[in-house]
């Protein structure tokens, strides 16, 4: 539209042509002088565009060098200091430009307006027409360049519309966005080495943990097995140390010293049920003779439970009970000494032929037989003997094998 209206101009068809400074109105000569403005006749006016524009120049000027934007006249409203205007202009530079774009929009506007509402009239020149449109209202900071089609900012030249300015905000925000995205792809290319790395060390890792583990469960076999082996040999050797605690006590002439220590608390431990009855080591009549053991209930047994001390002759399966004749027919013969060696306590019986506790036997020893009431717990506690003495007594066995 503007290009058409330049073209009308220079074809001199513009003539006789007055444009109203308040409305911006473009009129005939002939109407200018009745044309009305805010309701009032005009008188004939000669056009002063250029006292009024450097006037508002001026004014635009003094307002933006004190706290104004030099934008302010297109319709950025940002107020400040001088250094928070510059600030606002670099970072707002887009806002601007559509500012500028909408400006020159009503501008052009304006024009196609003014071009709609003369008559040509052959008298009004080309230079009458230019300056008529020279006095159209321009902000500071402003000028229209040789092409009306582009407006014109210092140092650099507007996009024809938005979109356009749009597309040169998103091409810079893509170059930026660009470099960026190179960093960081450097950045995980390095990650990705890392992580490589790290991966290779974690698979040796794990290797050396699973050849770590395979050998910690052969050790961990090993150890089962030689804690098995000890254990064995523990047996073993509880055995042979009793055996061989027997041996050292055993007897083979028939006659058998029984010592028992601990009396005291091993007739709590019989009271309270904890121990039923001691065994003897076992001992021999002969060299390969009969074996046989001693059993004592300290608290006593059968009808002397509880009131008398109970002694027993046992017979045992032995090693050479195939050469031995049975049932067993010796005369056993128990004491309880007394340490101070004043009243022994004897008691003795011969075996009854009839009674399995003397037959050959079956099982590691047959059923005990002897004396439930051997000796009264008062008398064995009685502080006039010493049968019990330093928490010590001594039973004797003898069997008579002529």
């Amino acid at each position: 539209m503007r290009r058409k209206l330049a073209d009308h101009l220079e074809n001199g068809c513009v003539n006789n042509v007055t444009v109203c400074q308040q409305c911006q109105c473009s009129l005939a000569s002939s109407e200018y002088q009745e044309h009305s403005c805010g309701g009032s006749l005009g008188k004939e006016q000669k056009p002063a565009p250029t006292e009024t524009t450097s006037k508002e120049k001026s004014h635009s000027t003094s307002s933006a060098s004190k706290d104004g934007c030099r934008f302010s006249e297109v319709g950025c409203s940002f107020r400040g200091s001088q250094e928070k205007i510059k600030e606002h202009e670099k970072s707002a530079l887009g806002t601007h430009m559509v500012l500028l774009l909408q400006h020159m929009r009503q501008l052009k506007g304006t024009v196609c307006s003014a071009a709609r509402g003369f008559t040509p009239k052959p008298e009004l020149g080309l230079n009458r027409a230019g300056k008529s449109i020279s006095e159209l209202q321009i902000p500071a900071g402003l000028e229209i360049s040789s092409d009306p089609e582009l407006d014109s900012y210092p140092g650099s030249s507007l996009p024809e519309d938005e979109p356009v300015l749009h597309q040169l905000v998103r091409e810079k925000v893509i170059a930026e966005l660009e470099n960026k995205l190179h960093v960081f792809e450097n950045i995980v290319a390095v990650l990705n080495k890392e992580v490589e790395s790290s991966n290779m060390e974690i698979l040796a890792f794990r290797r050396q943990s699973e050849l770590d583990q395979n050998m910690i469960r052969g050790l961990e076999l090993k150890i089962a097995e030689l804690h098995r082996c000890l254990t064995q040999k523990d047996a073993g050797l509880s055995s042979l140390h009793k055996s061989l605690l027997f041996s050292e006590q055993a007897s083979y002439d028939g006659i058998f010293l029984w010592k028992i220590t601990d009396v005291g608390r091993k007739l709590q431990d019989s009271v309270t049920g904890r121990t039923v009855g001691l065994y003897s080591p076992a001992f021999y009549t002969a060299k390969y003779g009969y074996k046989v053991c001693l059993r004592v209930y300290l608290n006593g047994d059968g009808t002397g439970k509880g009131t008398h001390m109970s002694l027993f002759f046992v017979v045992m399966k032995g090693d050479y009970d195939a050469l031995l004749p049975w049932p067993f027919r010796h005369k056993v013969t128990f004491m309880l000494l007394d340490q101070n060696n004043r009243e022994h306590i004897i008691d003795a019986f011969r075996p009854d032929l009839s009674s399995a506790s003397f037959q050959r036997p079956v099982n590691d020893m047959n059923v005990a037989s002897g004396c439930p009431m051997f000796l009264p717990l008062a008398k064995l506690q009685s502080p006039k003997h010493a049968y019990v003495k330093e928490d010590t007594l001594f039973l004797k066995c003898i069997i008579e094998t002529n």
